[in-house]
């Protein structure tokens, strides 16, 4: 199978799945779920924002070091500080990724970011 035919499973139950009022998952779960998406041949898995608290950060880490055939991924804001800290908890992982993410609607650049989109390009970048 050729790289254009491949469909790349990218799965953020571990990050996305804590979206909703009240849902909360414990690091034994996050872990339980990481290795049972693994089982199932799931490409990325996306653990966490390790930046958001502690908890989040140990269970990237607890995941990057568990899980060993997908690709590990900590979500980061286009920060210095938020790469580094997903970097950290990434360290041990077999095959890491940082996703980055910036604001980029007019409302969010000038009111949330107070920048320009000239500004939101070069800290993108």
């Amino acid at each position: 199978m050729s790289d254009k035919e491949r469909l790349i499973i990218f799965d953020t139950t571990l990050r996305d799945g804590e979206q909703s009022p009240g849902a909360s998952m414990t690091r034994e779960e996050k872990l339980r779920i990481a290795k049972a998406l693994e089982r199932m041949g799931v490409d990325v898995i996306e653990a966490g924002f390790p930046v958001a608290s502690p908890g989040d950060f140990e269970s990237v880490q607890s995941v990057a070091e568990s899980v060993k055939d997908s690709v590990v991924c900590g979500l980061a804001r286009a920060l210095e500080r938020d790469i580094d800290v997903a970097a950290a908890a990434l360290e041990k992982a077999a095959a890491p990724r940082i996703h980055t993410f910036i604001a980029t609607s007019p409302i969010h650049m000038r009111d949330k970011l107070r920048m320009t989109p000239e500004q939101v390009l070069e800290q993108a970048v």
